[in-house]
């Protein structure tokens, strides 16, 4: 998937909503192509929906030129939930924490059980690749036929369930 750029005002909630905002490094537009990418084909709705990044000319960016390119403001969407994604200008003593997770509940009863099954195990093997580990490996559990928690490389964990 190619990032194309979405500028401009998001559009103003007629109703309070709460989204999950995901804070990084530098890695906010990384983490957001790699999240589209891996969920997509498994989940609709699912899919960049703004990518704001700092320039040259971005206030921010005139003292630290390393925040050129970074994510000022980004939006993806999964199975249609929002997320917030922003890189953080300064460093900071804290990450991600498993306490905290984003679960993801896949659709079971279908004609293939054993496909429903298959997708757990992949997304949990490609959300967890490249630097990231399992905190529960994918299995049948008492509570579920395949479930799954995973951290991803930049800490961000996802529990994946098939009931």
């Amino acid at each position: 998937m190619s990032e194309t750029p979405q500028t401009g005002t998001p559009a103003v909630p007629t109703a309070p909503r709460a989204t999950p905002f995901l804070m990084f490094e530098g890695q906010g537009g990384q983490a957001m192509t790699f999240y589209v990418e891996t969920l997509a084909p498994y989940i609709s709705g699912t899919e960049v929906t703004r990518l704001e990044r700092r320039t040259a000319e971005s206030p921010e960016a005139a003292d630290n030129p390393d925040l050129v390119g970074t994510v000022y403001a980004g939006e993806f969407t999964v199975a249609g939930t929002p997320f917030r994604v922003f890189d953080s200008p300064p460093g900071h003593q804290f990450s991600f924490t498993p306490s905290i997770s984003i679960f993801v509940e896949l659709p079971g009863g279908g004609p293939d059980p054993q496909a429903e099954l298959d997708a757990v195990d992949a997304l949990a093997g490609e959300l967890s690749s490249d630097g990231g580990h399992a905190l529960m490996p994918a299995d049948g559990y008492g509570f579920s036929r395949r479930f799954a928690w995973v951290a991803d490389r930049w800490g961000v964990t996802w529990q994946l369930n098939c009931a």
